[in-house]
């Protein structure tokens, strides 16, 4: 498989490539509040990477030498066992990045990221980063911030694998699917476009692809939900949160 391909760093690009790359990375959450001038210098450790669909951005046990920040595409952080079965940790989507735990840990890898769709992204020097890091208290919080909200966020799907069954997965995916796309009202009928396939949605939800099949159909014969391909109709978004109870 192809590497990604990379795009020079900042530091050796024109005046309007650094400032276009000022502006990528000004439409993250991470630097937001920033001034063009503090972003500028993040951007000196900035390369950008474009990966097609299926490359491998890095593997378990790669040396981390920064983060990603997503600007467009999908990509996905799995776990991968030497006969070749994959966990899926996360689908990350535009505005999201990946990879600042290991980089403050100074250890390799410990999961794979691969591209589920043809993506852009950046990569930030971790050398550039922590010089950043330490003239900026502020910046310090809003890391330490970022980071405990990915803590949170796991501890919510421990709780979620541990605590409710596998139709209440799917049924919560569904709805924050439905969130995110936010083109509805309270109630009615909407549909949702599954970002990636039902086995690595399965993975994610710590379900088997039969079993997540096996839900699909028992919501579909209760006239919650139907399904066509990767999009599913939802009869009324209403009913289908009441259905948590």
């Amino acid at each position: 498989m192809r590497a990604p391909h990379d795009t020079p760093s900042a530091s050796s690009l024109s005046s309007p490539e650094l400032e276009r790359l000022c502006r990528l990375l000004s439409q993250a959450p991470l630097f937001n509040g920033l001034g063009f001038q503090d972003i500028a210098r993040f951007a000196r450790g900035v390369r950008e990477v474009k990966a097609g669909k299926g490359e491998i951005l890095f593997h378990r046990g790669d040396a981390c030498s920064g983060f990603h920040l997503i600007l467009n595409g999908q990509i996905k952080l799995a776990f991968t066992s030497a006969e070749g079965n994959e966990k899926v940790v996360d689908i990350l989507r535009p505005g999201q990045s990946f990879g600042e735990a290991v980089m403050f840990m100074d250890r390799p890898y410990v999961v794979m990221a691969q591209a589920l769709t043809d993506s852009t992204l950046l990569h930030i020097g971790k050398q550039i980063f922590f010089e950043e890091m330490a003239g900026d208290p502020l910046f310090c919080r809003k890391i330490i911030a970022g980071l405990a909200q990915r803590l949170h966020h796991l501890m919510g799907d421990v709780e979620s694998y541990s605590l409710r069954s596998g139709r209440e997965r799917i049924i919560g995916y569904l709805l924050r699917e439905e969130e995110i796309a936010g083109d509805s009202l309270a109630g009615g009928r909407v549909s949702i476009r599954l970002p990636t396939s039902k086995g690595t949605i399965a993975s994610r939800l710590n379900l088997t692809q039969e079993h997540f099949s096996r839900i699909l159909h028992e919501l579909t014969d209760a006239g919650l939900i139907e399904v066509e391909g990767r999009t599913i109709h939802i009869a009324d978004i209403g009913r289908l949160r009441r259905s948590l109870g």
